[in-house]
């Protein structure tokens, strides 16, 4: 008697062809086997912005077939793995699948790339530095420990520290970025990513007075460049830039999101709508 035929299918490449194929298979009840080298599916489609021809954006194609593929109870995809040998008869044929170690759990994965960035293989170890203890005032020890203290028992409290320490001393010193982290047992590298991504922090002193000038479109067609040259003549500093007496600071951003009151700027937590070059000073003597 001839060899039952299997009622499963083996499709090679999760690029669009193949995830349509995948997709059109497990429709019909047959189970799917996706095959792809590459960690993920996608193909080279996932890199592209537009198609030829009707210029359809690339991923609103892309990312519904990607998801059903991810979610279809007869789809198994087998990423980073690679058909290395196929036999068999038609109806019934057996492949042979060298899948590839990935390190990590793919169960437990976030896709924080974590792993990527620390990577034993890529990059060289060092031994860790001997770490000192930072030198901090016993005045500065006690502030940033009540504050700390105060978000210790959060899930996540670092935002929370930075945010308290640079409301306190108008910055983040780095003495106490690395008591922090000696406290809070959370790398130091860490804290120096969260610090520079977010604009509400700084690395550098700033004034008592923090005054930010709005450089989006609309500010910018009705002349912040008038205003940002009344408060540079002022207060006698450039963007980036403190008073000698420490009172204010001069820093610009893209939007401060009140394009219908434009221009604008804004002093601590106070928006100043429709500021005209000859309202500067006077706005400056209320701080």
């Amino acid at each position: 008697m001839p060899d039952r035929k299997v009622g499963a299918a083996l499709v090679v490449g999760g690029g669009i062809a193949g995830m349509q194929a995948a997709l059109d298979l497990a429709e019909s009840g047959i189970k799917v086997y996706l095959v792809d080298k590459s960690p993920v599916i996608g193909g080279a489609m996932a890199q592209l912005d537009k198609t030829f021809p009707t210029n359809d954006c690339a991923m609103c194609t892309l990312a519904p077939r990607m998801v059903d593929c991810g979610r279809h109870i007869n789809i198994e995809k087998l990423t980073y793995s690679e058909v290395i040998g196929i036999q068999g008869t038609p109806g019934r044929f057996q492949a042979q699948i060298r899948k590839k170690a990935r390190s990590i759990d793919p169960d437990k994965c976030t896709g924080c790339e974590e792993c990527t960035q620390n990577c034993l293989v890529r990059y060289k170890v060092y031994p860790p530095a001997e770490v000192t203890e930072p030198e901090l005032s016993p005045e500065d020890r006690l502030k940033v420990e009540d504050i700390i203290n105060l978000h210790r028992g959060k899930e996540a409290p670092l935002i929370g520290v930075l945010q308290d320490i640079n409301d306190e001393f108008r910055y983040l010193p780095a003495p106490i970025l690395r008591y922090v982290s000696r406290d809070l047992n959370i790398p130091l590298a860490h804290i120096l990513k969260v610090c520079t991504f977010y604009s509400l922090f700084s690395l550098k002193p700033r004034g008592k007075h923090l005054i930010t000038v709005c450089q989006g479109t609309t500010c910018f067609v009705r002349g912040v460049e008038r205003i940002m040259e009344e408060l540079e003549k002022a207060l006698g500093i450039k963007p980036g830039e403190v008073t000698e007496d420490g009172k204010f600071s001069l820093e610009t951003v893209r939007c401060i999101g009140c394009c219908a009151l434009a221009p604008c700027i804004r002093i601590d937590q106070d928006v100043h709508a429709k500021v005209r070059p000859a309202r500067v000073r006077d706005v400056l003597t209320r701080y």
